[in-house]
C-alpha cells in the first residue's frame, strides 16, 4: 500500500497559485450573494411604492441580468485567457468587478442597479475559468482534484463571508435603511488584490507551451492541427464531434445547476424571514442571514470534501449522487420544513449539495475534459454560457412566487430540473486517475 501523500512534491509556487486563483473566486462569491441578501432590503428602497407588491419580480430580474452579464464575461474572458494567457486576464477581471461593485453602492433607482449589474458580472465572468486553468495546468495529477475543490471552496467562503457581513449589518444598521449600501462598498476591497497577483502568480507553463508548439486540437481525441493557423477557439468545441458532445452534456449539466441555485437556493432567505414571520420570531431578517450562514456552511465542507471524494467514486458517480441528493434536499427544504428551527438542520445538507457539490465539479472535470489550447474556452463555456440560458429562471421564479402566492411551490416546479443530472452524466468519459490533456 503506498504511503505517498497527495501533498508531496507540491512547491510553493503551487500554493501561491491555489491562492491567488482562491481569493478570486471568494471575491466574486462575496459579490454574487452580497446582491441576493440586500435585495428585501435594497428594493423597499430603489422602488416606487406602486412597484413593490411586483418586487419579487424585481428582485428575479436583478438576479437575472448578473447572470446574463456573468455570463456574457464569461464567454469572452474565457477565450481572451486562451490567447492571451491566464494570469493577465485574471488581473482585469479582478480589479474591474470591485470597481464596479463600489459604485453599486451610490445607486438611486433599479435601472441604475440593474446596470451596474449587468457590467459587474461582465467582470467577474471572466476570473473563474482563469483560475481553474491555473491550477489545473499547474497541479500535479495526483492532487489536482484537492486543488480545484480548494479553490472553489473559495465561492463557499465568499458567500459565507458575505452573510455574515451582513448578518452584522442587517442587525446593527449602521447607516439605517441604506445599510445594504455597505455590501458593495466592501465589494470594493478586491482591487487591492491585483498587486498580489501581479506580484506572485506565474503563467502557465503548460499554456505557453501548447501555444508554441502549435497544439489546437479540442480534446485528447481531437486530429492534430494540420495548418499553422490557429483555429478560433470558441468554435472548436462545436465543431470537433468529439468536443461537441462534451461541451453540450457538461453544458446541460451547468445549466441545471445554474438554474437550482440561482432560481431555487438563491431564495432560501426570503423563504426564511417567511417561516420566521409566521412564528411570530423577531428580527425575521436576521434569521434569513443566520440560514444563510448555516447553507454556506454546508457548501464549504462539500468543496473541501469533494477532490477525495470524487477520485474515490469516479466523477460519474459523484455527479449522479450530487443531482439526487439536490433533488431530494429540495423536496425536504420546501415542502417538509415548517419552522426556522428545523431549517438549521436541513440548510447546510441543502447548501452541500445544492451549492457546493453541484458546482465544485466543474472545477474538477471539465479541465480534464479538453486540451490546453481550448481549456479556459471550455471551462467557460460550461460554467458560464450556462448563465446565458438559465438567466430568465430567476425572473420565471419570481413570476411562479408571485402567483403561487409563496416560494415552495415554484421552488418544487423549477426543481424538477434536477433530474437531468441523474441521467447525462454516463454519457461522459471518466477521467479519474488520467493525466490532464496536453
Amino acid at each position: 500500500m503506498s504511503t505517498t501523500s497527495w501533498r508531496d512534491g507540491l512547491t510553493p509556487q503551487h500554493w501561491k497559485v491555489l491562492t491567488g486563483s482562491f481569493l478570486g473566486w471568494v471575491f466574486d462569491g462575496y459579490e454574487a450573494y452580497a446582491l441576493v441578501v440586500v435585495l428585501p432590503m435594497a428594493m423597499k428602497m430603489l422602488l416606487p411604492p406602486d412597484q413593490l407588491a411586483s418586487q419579487a419580480i424585481y428582485a428575479g430580474t436583478a438576479i437575472g441580468i448578473t447572470l446574463l452579464g456573468w455570463g456574457i464575461g464569461g464567454l469572452v474572458g474565457g477565450v481572451l485567457a486562451d490567447y492571451l494567457g491566464r494570469k493577465r486576464v485574471m488581473l482585469w477581471s479582478v480589479f474591474l468587478y470591485a470597481l464596479f461593485s463600489g459604485l453599486t453602492a451610490l445607486v438611486s433607482d433599479f435601472s441604475q442597479l440593474a446596470l451596474l449589474r449587468f457590467v459587474t458580472g461582465l467582470a467577474m465572468g471572466s476570473e473563474w475559468a482563469t483560475g481553474v486553468s491555473l491550477v489545473a495546468e499547474t497541479w500535479p495529477n495526483r492532487a489536482r482534484p484537492k486543488g480545484a475543490g480548494f479553490l472553489q471552496s473559495g465561492f463557499g467562503w465568499g458567500t459565507f463571508l458575505a452573510a455574515l457581513i451582513w448578518f452584522y449589518l442587517s442587525t446593527a444598521l449602521p447607516l439605517g435603511a441604506d445599510s445594504w449600501r455597505l455590501m458593495f462598498v466592501v465589494g470594493a476591497v478586491p482591487a487591492l488584490f491585483v498587486l498580489y497577483i501581479r506580484r506572485n502568480l506565474n503563467e502557465s507553463q503548460k499554456w505557453k507551451d501548447a501555444i508554441v508548439a502549435r497544439r489546437w486540437a479540442a480534446t485528447a481525441e481531437g486530429q492534430p492541427a494540420t495548418s499553422g493557423k490557429r483555429p478560433f477557439t470558441l468554435f472548436q468545441l462545436f465543431r470537433e464531434p468529439e468536443a461537441l458532445r462534451r461541451t453540450l452534456i457538461a453544458l446541460a449539466l451547468s445549466v441545471t445547476t445554474t438554474t437550482g441555485w440561482w432560481a431555487i437556493s438563491s431564495w432560501l432567505p426570503v423563504y426564511t424571514i417567511g417561516l420566521a414571520k409566521a412564528g411570530g420570531i423577531d428580527n425575521p431578517v436576521a434569521w434569513g442571514a443566520r440560514i444563510a450562514l448555516i447553507y454556506t456552511a454546508g457548501a464549504i465542507a462539500a468543496y473541501l470534501l469533494a477532490g477525495f471524494i470524487v477520485d474515490r467514486i469516479g466523477r460519474r458517480w459523484f455527479l449522479f449522487l450530487t443531482y439526487l441528493g439536490s433533488l431530494v434536499t429540495t423536496w425536504l427544504t420546501y415542502q417538509w420544513v415548517s419552522d426556522v428551527g428545523t431549517m438549521v438542520w436541513v440548510a447546510p445538507i441543502n447548501g452541500f449539495f445544492t451549492l457546493g457539490c453541484a458546482y465544485v465539479w466543474m472545477a474538477i472535470y471539465p479541465p480534464e475534459l479538453f486540451a490546453t489550447s481550448v481549456r479556459a474556452t471550455a471551462a467557460s463555456v460550461i460554467f458560464n454560457a450556462a448563465r446565458l440560458i438559465a438567466w430568465i429562471f430567476p425572473i420565471i421564479a419570481g413570476t411562479l412566487i408571485k402567483s403561487f402566492g409563496g416560494v415552495s411551490h415554484a421552488a418544487m416546479t423549477i426543481g424538477l430540473i434536477y433530474l437531468l443530472g441523474l441521467v447525462l452524466p454516463w454519457f461522459l468519459p471518466e477521467t479519474t486517475g488520467k493525466d490532464l490533456p496536453d
